[in-house]
């Protein structure tokens, strides 16, 4: 018994050994804490305390300005919705192909729709273009309530009215539908400060207003249009003047040709020249072969020539004009299109003659159509192709002879204005200079 009982009073020590070494850690561990929360303690808790009723605080603003970033939103949006585009630039590049509102033969049509309207539309503004309906006194008495509202009425009538007035005034095809918005937008307001006396604009005549707009924008459209269509027909009359004058120069001077070639042959006979007389007739029936191509050329109105000309200066690489001329030089009429309009002269590249030279140009435009310069104007006959595709297009349609062809441009005035640019710009001014110190003048 003594054996086992040593035997444990050992682990008992031993455990008693370890339980006070741990105390003596524990002890040691206390006093760690309580150095490291000595005085500083309580001002970190403070900090720690400051910081979280800051953050709290943060919260409560972050909160604050997203509530308030909401309603600005809202507040924005409606003003958004009430506002109305007028900047000119930022409707045109807006603007697509005009579609006719009300769609009329003429502008004379839309003239005589206009004053038919105008007299609808002072007729329902002595009417019912207004409504309102006052029924509290004023003063005392319902009549003068009543009378103030009329009043009132009439003085929202003639506001809506100078705003509708201004908008047909100021109305253009690309503002159309922007300037009836705000029409509606004035009488929506009318509404709004109208609403104690119930004051309103009819929706008959607002209509009526709009009608006019519409018709204001068609007709200015349509006279455009009609310009148009008139200079175009000046042109075709004018060029056709020059052509007949062509012809009436050719004829006189092929028929004194002829008179001459005829008394020749005349003289040759009673003298008996037998290889003069061959030879004056000869001639003489070269000048009858051309008096009768001259005849033809002034009986078929589709003969002619089919231009293909370029700019690179005015319009780049990579965009050529193709038209007809019937002229019997066809480069007279290339030359005019080089006039003051453009800074430098064209180029051809490929002159087409045909018996057909109309249709001709009307396929190749056709053919080419995906390529206009410009999509509206279809008098505008400038194309993003190359003289080839032309030529090609010329080939693939009919055997007409290619009189002239040139793939590359010289444009040489371009070039060497662009040759000149490169230049020190002392160079430059000198350039201008004649030799004897004034200006130098291309027209001298």
């Amino acid at each position: 018994m003594s054996l086992f009982g040593s035997k444990e009073n050992a682990e008992v020590t031993v455990l008693r050994e370890q339980l006070a070494a741990a105390q003596g850690t524990i002890a040691e561990l206390r006093g760690w804490v309580g150095h490291l929360r000595g005085a500083e303690t309580p001002s970190l808790e403070g900090e720690l305390r400051q910081l979280r009723a800051a953050v709290d605080h943060k919260k409560n603003e972050y909160m604050t300005l997203g509530t308030s970033q909401r309603q600005l939103q809202a507040e924005v949006d409606t003003w958004r919705s009430q506002l109305v585009e007028t900047r000119d630039l930022a409707l045109l590049q807006e603007v697509g192909v005009y579609e006719y509102a009300h769609p009329l033969d003429d502008a004379v049509a839309y003239k005589d729709a206009l004053a038919d309207l105008k007299l609808r539309i002072k007729e329902s503004a002595k009417g019912d273009a207004v409504s309102c309906h006052v029924d509290w006194a004023v003063n005392g008495s319902v009549k003068e309530g009543q009378k103030l509202g009329k009043d009132m009425a009439k003085l929202m009538l003639r506001a809506y009215n100078a705003e509708a007035d201004n908008a047909v005034r100021s109305v253009k095809p690309h503002t159309r539908e922007t300037v009836k918005k705000r029409l509606t937008t004035t009488k929506d307001t009318i509404g709004k400060l109208g609403v104690l006396m119930r004051i309103t604009i009819s929706p008959d005549y607002h209509r009526l207003r709009l009608l006019e707009i519409d018709l204001t924008s068609d007709h200015l459209v349509k006279v455009e249009a009609e310009k148009e269509l008139a200079k175009a027909e000046r042109d075709r009359l004018r060029e056709e003047a020059k052509v007949m004058k062509e012809i009436e120069r050719e004829r006189a001077r092929l028929a004194k040709e002829r008179a001459h070639y005829l008394a020749a042959v005349v003289k040759l006979e009673a003298n008996g020249d037998l290889v003069a007389l061959t030879k004056a007739q000869e001639q003489l029936a070269s000048v009858d072969a051309a008096i009768a191509g001259v005849e033809h050329r002034a009986a078929n109105v589709r003969l002619g020539y089919v231009y293909v000309i370029s700019n690179i200066g005015a319009f780049g690489p990579g965009v050529v004009k193709i038209g007809m001329t019937r002229r019997q030089e066809p480069m007279d009429r290339v030359r005019e299109l080089g006039d003051a309009s453009v800074p430098f002269r064209f180029d051809t590249h490929a002159l087409i003659f045909s018996e057909d030279a109309v249709g001709l140009e009307t396929a190749l435009h056709q053919r080419l159509s995906h390529k206009r310069v410009n999509l509206v104007n279809h008098r505008r006959e400038f194309f993003y192709a190359t003289p080839a595709e032309v030529k090609d297009l010329v080939v693939e349609l009919e055997n007409s002879p290619v009189l002239q062809y040139d793939d590359v441009a010289e444009a040489l005035e371009w070039r060497a204005s662009e040759s000149n640019r490169q230049a020190a710009p002392g160079e430059l001014a000198m350039s201008s200079v004649g030799a004897d110190g004034d200006l130098s003048d291309d027209g001298e």
